[in-house]
Parts: C-alpha cells; structure tokens; sequence
C-alpha cells in the first residue's frame, strides 16, 4: 500500500458500465502509476487493496503525497468524505460524472465537496454545475479488434444467413431491446440474407419483457432468424461476427459498446442517448437517429440490408476512427492530468 497513490473504489456487487470501465481502464493506468482497485465483482487479475487494508488510508503513500479517491458512484463519494471528513485520511477527492440527466439535491450536493471532476462526455458535463474536465472512455483496441481467424466469421456461429446485425447489453425497456426487435419484425422478410442477434443478461425485473419480446418474434414466425442468446461466455468474438452493430438506447450513461463494434471493424447504428452522438460520425461510421424514434432507426438499419457493401465500408471507417479517437491509452492520459493537477494543486 505504501506504492498506492490512486485508489478506483467499486462498491457494487452487480455488473455494470462502471464496473466494466475499471476493469478495462486499471491495468492500463497500472503502467505508469500505484493505482489499486476496492470492492466485489473485480477479477483477481487487477491490483486490489483488501478491505482490512482499509486504515493505511490514514497514512501518506512513501511519495508523501496525499492519495487520490477516485470515485465514478453516489456511495464512492460518501465513502471517500468518510475517509476524509471523519477519519481525517490525507486523500483527494475525484468522481467521475457519466450521467445525462439532472443530478438529484443529494448528489449535487456530494460532487460540490469532491476536489475535481471528469465528465465522460460533453453531454454528461452539461449537466455538471461546476468546474470539470472531459475525458471521454476509451475502448481496450487488444481485446476488441478486428475479424483474425476463422471463428470471427459470422458463418461459424451456424445460424442462418450470410450476414448478421446485432444488439448487445442487459434486455430491457431503456436499452430499447424492443425498438431493434420491432425494426427486425419489419425488416427481415424483406431481407433473407440477414439475420439478428441478441445477447445480454435479463434481470428478473425485466424477465416478463424479455418474453414479451420473444413471443413477438415467434408470433412473426423469425424464430430462427432473431435470435436470443443470452448471456455469452465472450461477447468480443460476436462483436467481430456483425456486420452492423445497433445500439438503440432510449437514455444511457455513456455506452461502451459502439465503441467495442467499431473497434471490431463493425459499422453502427445508434440512438442519440448518452454520449453515442459523439462516438459515432453519421455517414462515415455508421447512423445516429433521435433516442426512443422506431420509425429512423428501421431506416437508419435499412439502408445498410439494402447494401452490405456499405457496412462494410463504415465498419472500416470505424476501426480507423476508433484508433484514431478512442484507444484506452487516451482515456488513461486524459485521467492523469487531472490526477497531475491535484497533487501540484492546481
């Protein structure tokens, strides 16, 4: 603990975003800083303080500066005032902001006691009301690449058609898993050569819509041709097996996956929610279409089952983007130098 200058708290147990971010984001931030992560649900493989390590917090790193608590939750936040207002640990207090909404009075009220604050967005930072910084996620461009072996064909997954569109993350009404299945109803019998895939973890509170959605499909007779997969063991190969990726969010923090599609060499379509507007280049990598709106996001989809060719065009453009934008390399950097501005202080 005494390397640890950065401390990346994770105090959720269910998988989510964030928890995605630190995952990919703490190895990468491990070259070139003591950054340890706290909390469940975190592979073995990241540098981890344990809890009962907790009270060497109250004590400086061997740099003799104060430590940073970065936090990116409501109860990160409270937790790092503890430390610091309660325990007096010699600590900085960071929070990462993804949220594209009006923040509530309570966390307002935290983020005005935090010492700095990233926005993942320039949406996001609009609904800050105090000073931050834009840093916008990165993608890890190792773990999400472009098609390499045969497997990365869409052909050895064994389902039907040449081509395939997708729909990835937990199936429920905000991830607008219905708008996609609606837009596939419609399209896919005039399209053959395609078919959709759909793949994410359904939580009992969303489990009656997930079958609402699947008895729709069967009703239309596309059993074999929208497909629900579930939660799969490596969702990055099926990235590599689309020929467009969808993400038709009707309100999101900021969304990872056009990002991961992109990287795969895959084109999008997207809603405006979160910060896809910003990732995506309409008509160069994809499509954006107004948040929650069925009827663009059927034509938005459509003109790419009408001409494969030019998905496969922006699915290039993408990686070229994303390389060019978004490596998580980028992401780490942006990090550092606020990390650099709270211990000159600046």
């Amino acid at each position: 603990m005494s390397a640890i200058e950065v401390v990346a708290p994770n105090l959720k147990f269910r998988l989510s975003g964030v928890t995605s971010t630190i995952i990919q984001l703490v190895p990468v931030q491990a070259r070139t800083i003591g950054i340890a992560t706290l909390g469940p649900g975190l592979p073995d493989s990241l540098p981890r303080m344990r809890w009962w390590q907790l009270p060497s917090l109250l004590r400086r790193p061997k740099s003799g500066r104060k430590r940073i608590w970065h936090a990116r939750r409501n109860t990160e936040m409270v937790a790092g005032l503890l430390l610091k207002r309660v325990f007096r640990a010699p600590l900085h207090l960071l929070f990462t902001s993804a949220a594209q909404r009006n923040h509530r009075p309570f966390t307002k009220w935290l983020i005005g006691r935090m010492e700095a604050v990233i926005a993942t967005s320039a949406r996001s930072g609009s609904f800050l009301e105090v000073p931050h910084e834009v840093v916008m996620h990165g993608v890890d461009l190792d773990l999400f690449h472009p098609p390499t072996a045969p497997d990365d064909d869409f052909a050895a997954a064994g389902l039907a058609g040449r081509f395939a569109v997708g729909c990835f993350g937990r199936i429920r009404e905000q991830k607008g898993t219905d708008l996609f299945v609606d837009a596939m109803i419609e399209l896919l019998p005039r399209f053959p050569d395609w078919t959709a895939v759909i793949t994410g973890r359904v939580t009992p509170e969303n489990r009656a819509f997930a079958q609402a959605l699947e008895e729709r499909v069967r009703a239309a007779g596309l059993a074999d041709r929208i497909v629900f997969l579930g939660e799969v063991d490596d969702v990055k190969v099926w990235f590599r097996r689309m020929a467009l990726y969808v993400a038709p969010s009707r309100n999101e923090g900021f969304g990872l996956t056009p990002l991961e599609a992109m990287a795969s060499c895959t084109a999008v379509v997207a809603s405006d929610a979160g910060a896809y507007a910003e990732m995506v280049v309409p008509g160069e990598t994809g499509a954006v279409v107004p948040a929650g709106d069925g009827a663009a996001l059927t034509a938005a989809i459509e003109a790419y089952l009408v001409d494969p060719s030019l998905a496969e065009t922006h699915g290039r453009q993408a990686l070229a983007h994303v390389r060019r934008r978004f490596p998580l390399a980028r992401e780490a950097e942006g990090i550092a130098r606020v990390y650099d501005r709270l211990w000159s202080g600046r």
